[in-house]
């Protein structure tokens, strides 16, 4: 199958959206499919055209930004040029582009399926605001014109205002795709002894130094953590430096960061076995986002499947991994005091909140996602398509896990 996946950011570029497209793409390639990424070349350093693990990447260069977005002349005809050679078009959402690439699939007979991974919400001004509501317009047309929708779950799917209109109509719900590449004992622990790590209580923190992160949860509640705990240290794990339209909220934030310099680390982007080893180094994860800009959290399963519980907020989409799997706490957005009582209720106690790790890992492989997606594109190929907003087996199974171990 001849498959084409349109998004405005791809890797290099840092982001939950990004690192599903990759794990996908690859995943689909790894099954024999033929997978074309088309993206912006939001860097200039970055080819034009690129093959990586047996994914094709074509990018059209950036002309304008528009705050996060981009335009992109040549993005059209290189649209219209891919969609003729593809089977199925696949959109990432939020995307300005979307709704063109759509029509084009429309116009051509070619399946267009839509993944809505999150809201796009950018920082406060009247600017801002405007190019929110033209995105939602344009996500809107898009959707209009797909001939199907995925989101992660179905507490999301229910709770968006914009996925709840295809509820029952073309609403589909597939589990994203974690991976973590491996990482030895002996690694670990060099991780450990290179971070000073020995004794402490470690909370993780794995996100990119952006508003909606809400990372200053975290540093408030740092105080009350560090009364029952004074040695507990954070490791951030993520981008922080020269982060796009972020530059403000960086520098709101730096008197804490150099408040608790001694509590608090800045690990910068993590890759490869460097990222699994800070998982294996954690004793607690947490996510603190404040909005609707996250839909689920793809770091929980990456926490879970090392035997790391979480502390996540309450955000539709955001707390199904701890629901699902009763391996953490879920606490009120942006309260920093319920977030510190879950950190220290679970590190006075992680062995209570560890669940099964393997289960949690198979339930969320890159491989069963892909075949979901390819049994989706083809059920659309065939004229066989059969919306549903009925949950995964795999979200069942973690159900019947985390039921089998509380009643112990």
């Amino acid at each position: 199958m001849r498959i084409l996946e349109v998004l405005t950011y791809y890797r290099p570029w840092v982001s939950g959206l990004t690192i599903y497209v990759e794990r996908l793409s690859r995943a689909l390639a790894q099954q024999g499919h033929d997978v074309t990424v088309l993206t912006s070349r939001y860097d200039s350093k970055l080819p034009l055209y690129d093959l990586q693990d047996g994914v094709k990447i074509v990018r059209v260069p950036v002309t304008l930004r528009v705050s996060k977005g981009v335009l992109m002349p040549g993005f059209g005809p290189m649209a219209w040029k891919l969609a003729q050679k593809a089977d199925v078009i696949h959109l990432h959402l939020p995307q300005f582009d979307a709704p063109g690439v759509a029509l084009r699939g429309r116009l051509m007979g070619k399946p267009v399926v839509l993944t809505y991974h999150c809201d796009l919400q950018l920082p406060e001004g009247s600017f801002n605001r405007l190019v929110d509501r033209v995105v939602q317009g344009m996500n809107q047309m898009a959707g209009n014109l797909a001939d199907a929708v995925v989101t992660y779950t179905r507490d999301y799917g229910t709770h968006s205002p914009y996925l709840s209109q295809y509820l029952g109509k073309k609403l589909h719900i597939i589990p994203p795709p974690v991976e973590l590449a491996y990482c030895s004992d002996e690694a670990a622990q060099q991780f450990c002894e290179m971070q000073g790590l020995h004794g402490r209580p470690v909370i993780g923190i794995a996100a990119r130094l952006a508003t909606e992160k809400g990372v200053e949860v975290l540093l408030n509640a740092l105080p009350a953590v560090l009364a029952a705990f004074p040695d507990a240290i954070v490791l951030h794990a993520g981008p922080y430096k020269n982060i796009l339209g972020e530059e403000a909220y960086a520098a709101r934030l730096a008197p804490l960061f150099e408040k608790y310099k001694n509590h608090y680390r800045l690990l910068g982007n993590l890759e490869g076995a460097d990222l699994t080893a800070f998982y294996k180094n954690l004793d607690v994860l947490c996510v603190t986002s404040l909005n609707s800009t996250e839909s689920f959290g793809l770091v929980q399963i990456e926490a879970m499947q090392n035997g790391v519980p979480v502390a996540a907020c309450a955000l539709p989409g955001v707390r199904q991994p701890v629901t699902l799997t009763g391996m953490g706490e879920v606490t009120p957005i942006g309260d920093h005091d319920a977030l510190a009582q879950a950190i220290i209720r679970i590190l006075s106690d992680k062995r209570q909140y560890q669940r099964d790790a393997r289960l949690i890992a198979d339930s969320f492989s890159p491989a069963q996602t892909a075949v979901a997606y390819t049994q989706l594109f083809q059920n659309l190929l065939d004229g066989r398509y059969d919306p549903t907003t009925r949950e995964p087996a795999a979200y069942e199974r973690l159900r019947q896990m985390r039921d089998s171990w509380e009643n112990r």
